[in-house]
């Protein structure tokens, strides 16, 4: 940031992504697999509860995140999601039985205890997405991430405060919110601000803007159980398997 408030770095940003990506879109990904299509319902902005008790989430539906990994005991996982002017609001509701969370701060490897995901991919040919996980003990993980044809790093938010923050809040049922609990469920709700995404292309999105993306959890009750709203083979990273989001 310069003395005239200008965001030099940014530059920088889309200068090395347009680079990564230049050796690997010149083939626009085409295949869609098992994809799902999900409208995205606009809202007005409103206050995260952890539970989602806000009538506004009344204007939309459930959508079934299917446990992919075969175990004696399949939890029911569910979720909603509804965008704004400012951002892209989640809620997740999960059954469980353990509460499995070792992490106990943000940006660590969330995803090796109970997790939520969304992976957020604006423009398909440029591989380029967002993905945001978030634990039980109300722990985030934001990323970007460059993915040129399975080779994979993720880059944190920088200068993350103020308009460019993520929302987010999250409610223990039938027991305490520690690792170890014997609880019944726990639910997650998260806002992601489009000025987070930027400079990825079409954000914000308008009315009839198509992104790609997907819906996931991991538990560890039963050993890692994968679940994901689009169906994937092995990875979450699997951008071609993504479904479609269709902003309303």
């Amino acid at each position: 940031m310069n003395k005239t408030g200008t965001y030099k770095p940014n530059k920088l940003l889309v200068i090395f992504i347009l680079i990564l990506c230049s050796g690997f879109c010149k083939n626009p990904l085409s295949a869609r697999n098992n994809q799902d299509t999900l409208f995205v319902k606009k809202c007005q902005d409103f206050n995260l509860t952890g539970d989602g008790s806000n009538e506004i989430w009344k204007s939309t539906e459930w959508i079934h995140i299917q446990q992919l990994s075969e175990k004696p005991e399949t939890y029911s996982t569910n979720a909603k999601i509804l965008y704004s002017e400012k951002g892209i609001y989640v809620l997740f509701d999960c059954q469980d039985k353990i509460l499995i969370s070792t992490k106990l701060a943000d940006n660590l490897n969330l995803w090796e205890d109970d997790v939520v995901e969304v992976f957020l991919w604006p423009q398909e040919d440029f591989p380029v997405y967002f993905e945001y996980e978030l634990s039980p003990l109300n722990y985030e993980l934001p990323l970007i991430i460059p993915n040129n044809k399975g080779n994979i790093m993720g880059w944190s938010p920088w200068q993350y405060d103020g308009d460019r923050k993520t929302r987010h809040a999250v409610n223990v049922n039938g027991g305490k919110s520690e690792n170890g609990s014997q609880i019944t469920s726990w639910t997650a709700e998260f806002f992601i601000p489009f000025s987070l995404l930027k400079p990825l292309p079409q954000v914000p999105p308008k009315s009839g803007t198509a992104w790609r993306g997907n819906l996931y959890r991991i538990d560890y009750d039963q050993g890692m159980t994968l679940f994901s709203w689009n169906r994937i083979e092995k990875s979450f990273h699997e951008y071609n398997n993504f479904g479609t989001f269709i902003f309303e």
